[in-house]
């Protein structure tokens, strides 16, 4: 990777990231808690690296998420339509699980998770500290091989319903601080294009 190139990746270490499959929760009072899958450690290609998400206690600070995280429509942080129970991992993986609101806005997203309708899931998390691994070389761990970038210390920040489902050719990223341009951010961030291809 060379310098503009690396440049380019520490200043997008700002991500969303689709993930498919949200399950309803059974049993009395869990009407409108979900759990879904969010990350993993799936090698995800990006236009110029590969990226890795280590999925170890030490990497993956889930302390926001837990304590003030918000589940979203759309990545809006105008439009909050429920709340994160818990967010854990497992099996290298990391799950949540979400209840919805009960006023008149979060009802209708509710019913069309429930209903079949939206089926996306996307979390925006941003990296801290990354790995470079170069090609046929091995990570200090010795779990990966490259070429690839491992973030090593990241964390998840929300988690959003989306209306785009979780597809192997779409979902593009925006930067945290820059919600206000849509087309603006499709235009600097095409090169963020991941998706988890995880599922419960």
């Amino acid at each position: 990777m060379d310098k503009k190139q690396l440049k380019s990746r520490q200043d997008s270490n700002t991500r969303e990231f689709y993930c498919a499959s949200i399950r309803a929760m059974s049993g009395e009072g869990n009407e409108r808690k979900f759990e879904l899958s969010f990350s993993s450690e799936e090698p995800y290609e990006r236009w110029d690296y590969v990226e890795i998400l280590e999925h170890t206690e030490d990497a993956v600070d889930l302390i926001r998420l837990n304590e003030i995280g918000c589940v979203l429509f759309n990545h809006n942080r105008d439009v909050v339509i429920g709340k994160i129970e818990k967010a854990w991992l497992q099996d290298n993986r990391g799950y949540a699980v979400i209840e919805f609101d009960t006023d008149e806005e979060s009802d209708k997203f509710y019913m069309k998770v429930k209903n079949g309708v939206l089926k996306g899931v996307s979390v925006g998390y941003r990296v801290t500290l990354w790995e470079e691994v170069g090609a046929n070389k091995k990570s200090t761990d010795g779990r990966f091989t490259g070429p690839c970038s491992i973030a090593k210390k990241w964390f998840p920040y929300e988690i959003s319903i989306v209306s785009i489902p979780a597809d192997a050719t779409v979902g593009v990223g925006r930067d945290l601080e820059n919600h206000e341009n849509t087309h603006q951010s499709l235009n600097l961030y095409q090169k963020q294009i991941q998706i988890n291809k995880n599922y419960i």
